[in-house]
């Protein structure tokens, strides 16, 4: 398997997601605005979306695949199709257990998730309506993440990179045809929501069925690979979504913030998040089943060199994505966002949360290339300390910085944190001796430094005055956009050429 075209095929998937994930939050921006019913819907939606990314993209995932590889390369197709009875049953069930109680005690979800809201009491019933629409998310999506791990671990990366696409159409279709018919309208978001765990689910199911693997229900509390996996589970809650926490965190903070704080937030989180999706997903998805496999064959020098692999190819894609996003924020932000009800006044505070997190893009990427090296080899102890260290860290510069910064502080903060967490995984690879440096990285920094130069006097340059890109229509910005980043991405290839790097200096096959 030749990993550079499962990551491009993973990107493109990924980015065609992403895409349509601009488009959805354009939508809403024009319907909802940057106030008090965004505000809700967001804090609501935060919720049901952070368990997703502890129990089902995150510590389920990192716990479950590598067990899954070496069932799957030791033990056979019968063996594994069980423990995938198995885990599906107990996980089913357990979810439908915490979607109940999240429905029931949604109230005080919200009261310890944004406490400032209970200042306005319709604000804070209406955040509970949404969440209520919202929180059974968990069930359908985590059984997503689980049909995607087996899929992955197949090498079928494509279909779970496209699924989220569907959520995202679910956004579309209900905040264009459905808000009318609902009081208030921001109510059909939670709709969304909703139909949109169901499809993703639906989607996945067929193909497990051609692989052998739809689960079937079979309850079995003692079989060894659910424990092993329940095991590894805990501690990894914290190991691989400290981020995500430390952005629970955030909200709380920015719930005593002004109206409309929330709102800046997310919308910058999303920017950053395209190119965090696109690569650091991507990378880790793919990583993943191929160190379990090294690990499981015993390959220590093979499992070091992939690393190294993923460790250049996150460099060399994450650097400049930093760069453009603090350059083109505006841009960014006014072809995406500037229209309808987001005000002139959104976009310079979404800027500002968009350059504080354009610092921590790196690092966030990094994680997502690092914690696999842990994880593959079962290892939970070492990331979930360094986790537990970050999110410590964290809170202090929430509180450092929040008093000056306001709501930029708070995306400052979650920055500065992922880099803090990808800089202690590294020293703790290293350490372990779980990861030697191949040789050339002196020349490799030197390359993607000089490209990244160029790229950003080409972006700076096409760009133009901010205040340009704050006429006109919709068409002309998707334009002068498209022409920069166009610009900008072959400044910056043309120069890793031009100083050496080819393209055939990645590619790399997987482990079998």
């Amino acid at each position: 398997m030749n990993l550079l075209k499962a990551l491009a095929t993973v990107g493109s998937m990924t980015l065609i997601s992403r895409i349509l994930g601009f488009l959805r939050d354009t939508i809403i921006a024009r319907v909802f605005g940057a106030g008090l019913y965004s505000d809700a819907f967001f804090v609501a939606f935060k919720i049901p979306n952070l368990l997703r990314r502890l129990f089902a993209e995150g510590a389920f995932s990192q716990a479950f695949v590598p067990i899954l590889a070496e069932y799957k390369a030791k033990r056979g197709h019968d063996a594994t199709r069980d423990l995938v009875d198995h885990v599906a049953t107990l996980l089913a069930l357990i979810l439908l257990v915490v979607s109940v109680i999240g429905v029931l005690a949604a109230p005080v979800l919200i009261y310890i998730s944004a406490p400032g809201f209970a200042a306005v009491p319709s604000k804070f019933d209406l955040t509970v309506d949404l969440l209520r629409l919202t929180f059974p998310y968990i069930f359908f999506i985590s059984l997503v993440s689980l049909a995607g791990g087996i899929l992955n671990t197949y090498s079928k990366f494509s279909v779970p990179a496209i699924t989220p696409a569907l959520l995202n159409l679910s956004f579309i279709g209900c905040a264009l045809w459905l808000a009318p018919y609902f009081d208030p309208p921001v109510l059909v978001l939670g709709v969304a929501v909703l139909l949109g765990g169901l499809l993703q689910l639906g989607f996945q199911l067929p193909y497990l069925a051609k692989l052998g693997l739809l689960p079937r229900f079979r309850l079995k509390l003692d079989d060894e690979g659910v424990w092993r996996i329940l095991k590894l589970m805990g501690p990894a809650v914290f190991g691989v979504s400290v981020g995500q926490i430390s952005l629970l965190i955030n909200n709380i903070f920015a719930s005593f913030l002004v109206t409309g704080s929330v709102s800046w937030l997310y919308y910058a989180d999303r920017l950053m998040e395209f190119p965090a999706g696109i690569l650091g997903v991507a990378l880790g998805t793919i990583l993943l089943p191929s160190l379990a496999r090294h690990y499981a064959d015993a390959s220590t020098v093979e499992y070091s060199r992939l690393l190294d692999w993923g460790l250049r190819l996150t460099l060399m894609l994450a650097l400049p994505a930093a760069l453009a996003l603090a350059i083109l924020s505006v841009p960014l932000i006014s072809t995406l966002f500037f229209y309808g009800k987001f005000s002139l006044h959104d976009l310079w505070m979404t800027r500002e949360a968009l350059l504080a997190y354009s610092l921590g893009l790196v690092g966030l990427i990094m994680v997502k290339v690092l914690a696999p090296g842990f994880y593959a080899r079962q290892n939970i102890r070492t990331p979930v300390k360094i986790a537990l260290f970050t999110l410590f860290a964290t809170q202090l510069m929430n509180l450092a910085f929040i008093w000056q910064l306001r709501h930029a502080g708070l995306a400052l903060s979650i920055g500065l944190g992922a880099c803090l967490n990808a800089g202690l995984l590294y020293y703790h690879l290293r350490k372990h001796e779980i990861y030697h440096p191949q040789p050339g990285w002196l020349k490799f920094f030197l390359q993607v430094a000089a490209a990244l130069a160029v790229m950003g006097g080409v972006l700076w340059f096409s760009m133009g005055a901010e205040e340009s890109w704050l006429k006109g229509g919709i068409v002309s910005r998707v334009i002068h956009l498209g022409w920069c980043v166009a610009a900008g991405a072959a400044a910056y290839f043309a120069a890793l050429t031009l100083f050496g790097m080819r393209i055939k200096d990645f590619i790399r096959h997987g482990a079998r």
